[in-house]
């Protein structure tokens, strides 16, 4: 299965000139712990950069910088792990444990933001399929005990 089919399409961005502030805020109002950097190229969103709720506790609020006056493209995690939209949802799980990364934004073959894939989701979906597995031995054992009675 390619990653595209499940990742979330409904990616919350930023540009890198606004505030970490403004991330924090945006991070709260939707209830999430990331906020996806975006530059504009061609009329393409490309994904640049993730700032992450831990980051702003670690980059802003523990040295106690102030949020108002730095931007997501200071603190952002410039080297950024992107995955194709074609990739398959295994080789994303091994390329997330090599990179080390909780998020990998999904990206088509121009590097044009498509969603955002996380642990979360890829854990979510693999207890689903570890529960559908589960229910296949329950019965088959039902079947068994009620073929030789």
């Amino acid at each position: 299965m390619p990653v595209s089919e499940i990742c979330n399409r409904e990616v919350i961005i930023m540009q890198p000139g606004q505030t970490v502030f403004d991330a924090a805020c945006l991070m709260r109002q939707q209830h999430v712990g990331d906020v996806l950097v975006v530059e504009e190229r061609e009329g393409t969103r490309v994904p640049a950069g993730i700032v992450t709720d831990r980051d702003l506790v670690i980059e802003i609020m523990a040295p106690n910088l102030d949020p108002k006056v730095i931007t997501v493209g200071d603190i952002m995690v410039p080297e950024l792990a992107t995955v194709k939209e074609n990739t398959g949802l295994f080789e994303t799980i091994e390329y997330m444990r090599v990179k080390g990364v909780r998020r990998l934004p999904v990206v088509d073959e121009n590097n044009e933001l498509v969603g955002i894939i996380t642990l979360d989701d890829l854990l979510e979906l693999l207890a689903e399929e570890l529960a559908t597995l589960a229910k296949l031995i329950q019965h088959e054992r039902k079947k068994e005990v009620l073929s030789r009675r």
